[in-house]
Order: structure tokens, then C-alpha cells, then sequence
């Protein structure tokens, strides 16, 4: 078993030839590293079955969902890594350039940021992700997953190393920690010199830990209390798919919606069409209902379990939608700037004013007009996969491709110029 130090160690020494590698290197280890999963798959999906079997005992059928792999997830995360070899490399990309009156040609040209460590919990898809965009980036990365899915995620590393080393690139460049005790979250978190970006990657809880305790620097991500507005001018029944879409297709998930705002106007007609579709519907389908966490306003229109004093800034990542009724767009965002977590909001309307109003007024990562939230993610906005959703303003911010994870440096051209 390698200490954590041993695996900072050891990237550290991989990040100089991952910088180095040259475009088509890398996208030949990345196509090796998808055919590895693929090759690997039975090999995975058993260490997941015991994975999934443990974890029962513990948690959400909800969160299971988000831990379980079958052969389909396996050969999308496959598809998401040639994805990314496809993509152009950000890797001495030239961004800028400018001639100086006394001849100096600059250029600011893109490059890794060295070593980028991504602690996440119980999604092993997100190892394979993490891995190709940091090594198509230029980086070596640093994988330390939850417990509950570390059996997977040590056998997704296991094939990803196999078409690192068939490809001439260091397996070093892609480490899973083993130790899964908070220590090990710690020595990363103040690995300052060594780790040159952490990625915190899941709950509220791991999140505020990352931002509050790290040393290094740290990327704020995840936490999604994502947002609907239903205006008095929207399509009610394109709003009531959108709706379900959002809260129903994966509410484990950060980009799931977790509160619908409802404009007072339509909200007799609304409310019913859309309790008959998260709720009655589904009942009668025999899948889990919605349970509807209601204001005093919307309760009084259908019935719900009334919303209590922490409903509204929630993350509920299950089957739970807080419901509000508010008189006009600026109220909804004025909820939405009260509540949200700054990641992804969504206004339904055919009110080209109020569509312009709320894009420009609300400041989250992803704002939508007439769509659900559940787009923001890397692969859906083209950029193959995504390293995090990051919620902050500064580096980044929305999903993180490999722009993302590179950094600059300005090149100086002279010819003897003195200043």
C-alpha cells in the first residue's frame, strides 16, 4: 500500500512528462485508456456489485443510483475519454498576441497547471472523466474517491493506467489514493508546493471542508439548488415536461432542479397539471413520487407537505421539490438571489423583456431560457466531459473542460531590446 505522500510524491515527478507530451501521445493513451475500460468492464462491474452491496446498507436507493455501473455507463464513460481525444489540445494554445512599439512580439500561450487533485464521493464515473481531461491537459492527477466506491474506482484506475503504459506515458499521471480516511483528504488539501489545484467534487458538506480547510488552491463546485421559474407567460404544458425532466430524469444529481417558482397568474392551472404529472402520474406507473414541499400560497391550491424554514435552500438530491408562488419575475429573482448556490436556474416564458431580465439579473454558472437544467454538464456543452460544475467566478466557472485546467504564460519574442 502507497501512503499519500508516496502517491503526492510520485505525481509530482509525472507532471514534467505529462507537460511535455505532445498532442498526438496523448490522445493515443487516451484512446488506449478507453479501450482498457471497455476491455476491463466485467472486471469493474464486479468490484461495483460489491461496491453497490455494501453501500445498501447505508444509503439512498437514490445514491445508489449515482454509485452503480453497468455495461452502458461503462462504455459511455469510454465514449466521454475518445471525446476528449477528439478535441483540440489547449496546450501551448496561443490566446493572445501583441507586437511592442520597440518590436517585442508577446504571446500568452496556454499550459498544465501541474498536479490537480479531484476528491469526490460515490460517482466512479467521475475517475475516468477526471483522468482523461487532466492528462489531455497536460496534468498529472490525483483521485481520492469516498469509501463507498472505492473497489470501482480502483478498478477503473487499473485499466486507465493499462493504456497510460501502452501508450509510453508515466501510470503515475493517474493515482488513486488509498488511504480513505479523512487524513489522507487532509494531506491534500495542504499539500501546498506539490498539489497546484484541488477540485472538490460532491455534497454541501465536502465542499465547505474543501474551500474552508485547504491550503492549496481550491476550486468551488457541485452544491446545485437549481431553479425554475415558470412565468405568467410560458407554454404550461412544455413547462410541465421541462419541470419533470429537471426533477425527475436524475435528481441525484447537482444540475436536478430543486425549486419551482411559480408565477401567481398561472399558477391555478400550473400547480394541479404538474402535482398529476410528479405525482399522480407516477404513482400510477408505479414509480416514486415527487413529494411537493409547498408554500402557504401553493397550498392552498393542491395538496403537499408544507414547506418547512430550510426547504428553500436544500439541496435534496432525491424526489423532493420545494414550491413557491410569487407575483412577478423580479420576486422570482429575488428568491433565486436569496437561495440559489449559484450554479444553474431556468426561466420559462414566452416574455422576450422578462427572458432578457432574468438572464442578465441572475448571476449563476448556467442560466436557461425555456430548458431544463438538467444540460449543464461537460459532454452536453461540447466540451467531451467535465472536471466539476465550478460555482465560483474566478479561474473558472460552469462546467470545467480542458481550458479550464490549463493556465498561461506569456512568451516574450526579442531581438536584443533593452528597457
Amino acid at each position: 500500500m502507497s501512503t499519500t505522500a508516496e502517491i503526492i510524491a510520485t505525481a509530482v515527478t509525472a507532471k514534467d512528462t505529462m507537460a511535455i507530451a505532445d498532442t498526438e501521445k496523448k490522445n493515443a493513451a487516451l484512446c488506449a485508456m478507453a479501450q482498457a475500460l471497455i476491455e476491463e468492464t466485467d472486471a469493474i462491474l464486479a468490484e461495483n456489485m460489491i461496491d453497490v452491496e455494501n453501500a445498501k446498507r447505508r444509503i439512498s436507493d437514490v445514491m445508489i443510483d449515482r454509485l452503480q455501473l453497468t455495461k452502458e455507463r461503462i462504455e459511455g464513460m469510454a465514449e466521454g475519454i475518445r471525446q476528449v481525444a477528439d478535441l483540440p489540445d489547449p496546450v501551448g494554445k496561443v490566446r493572445y498576441t501583441h507586437t511592442c512599439p520597440n518590436g517585442l512580439f508577446i504571446e500568452r500561450v496556454g499550459c498544465p497547471l501541474g498536479v490537480v487533485a479531484i476528491i469526490y464521493e460515490s460517482r466512479p464515473n467521475v475517475t475516468s472523466d477526471a483522468a482523461a481531461l487532466a492528462l489531455k491537459s497536460g496534468n498529472a492527477c490525483i483521485l481520492r474517491c469516498g469509501k463507498d466506491a472505492w473497489r470501482s474506482c480502483n478498478a477503473i484506475v487499473r485499466a486507465l493506467r493499462k493504456g497510460l503504459m501502452e501508450a509510453g506515458l508515466p501510470k503515475e499521471a493517474v493515482s488513486l489514493i488509498e488511504d480513505i480516511s479523512h487524513d489522507s483528504a487532509n494531506e491534500l488539501m495542504t499539500a501546498v508546493g506539490q498539489v497546484d489545484l484541488l477540485i472538490p467534487r460532491g455534497g454541501a458538506g465536502l465542499i465547505r471542508a474543501c474551500v474552508e480547510q485547504a491550503k492549496v488552491p481550491c476550486i468551488q463546485t457541485g452544491t446545485g439548488i437549481c431553479h425554475i421559474f415558470v412565468d405568467a407567460t410560458a407554454d404550461l404544458k412544455q413547462a410541465v415536461a421541462i419541470v419533470e425532466n429537471a426533477k425527475t430524469s436524475r435528481p441525484s444529481v447537482c444540475n436536478a432542479m430543486e425549486v419551482c417558482l411559480v408565477h401567481k397568474d398561472v399558477a391555478e392551472a400550473f400547480l394541479p397539471a404538474i402535482k398529476k404529472c410528479l405525482v399522480e402520474e407516477r404513482i400510477a406507473a408505479g414509480k416514486q413520487p415527487v413529494e411537493l414541499r409547498l408554500d402557504a400560497r401553493a397550498a392552498a391550491i393542491i395538496d403537499g407537505v408544507p414547506a418547512g424554514e430550510k426547504d428553500f435552500d436544500t439541496e435534496f438530491l432525491d424526489y423532493i421539490m420545494a414550491v413557491r408562488i410569487v407575483d412577478d419575475v423580479d420576486e422570482a429573482i429575488a428568491h433565486i438571489r436569496a437561495h440559489s448556490t449559484g450554479h444553474s436556474e431556468s426561466i420559462l416564458t414566452e416574455d422576450e423583456v422578462n427572458a432578457n431580465r432574468f438572464a442578465s439579473q441572475v448571476d449563476s454558472a448556467a442560466v436557461y431560457v425555456n430548458a431544463s437544467t438538467r444540460f449543464t454538464d461537460g459532454g452536453e456543452f461540447g466540451l467531451g466531459c467535465e472536471m466539476g460544475i465550478s460555482t465560483q467566478k474566478l479561474h473558472a466557472r460552469g462546467p470545467m473542460g480542458l481550458e479550464e485546467l490549463c493556465s498561461y504564460k506569456y512568451v516574450i519574442h526579442g531581438e536584443g531590446q533593452i528597457r
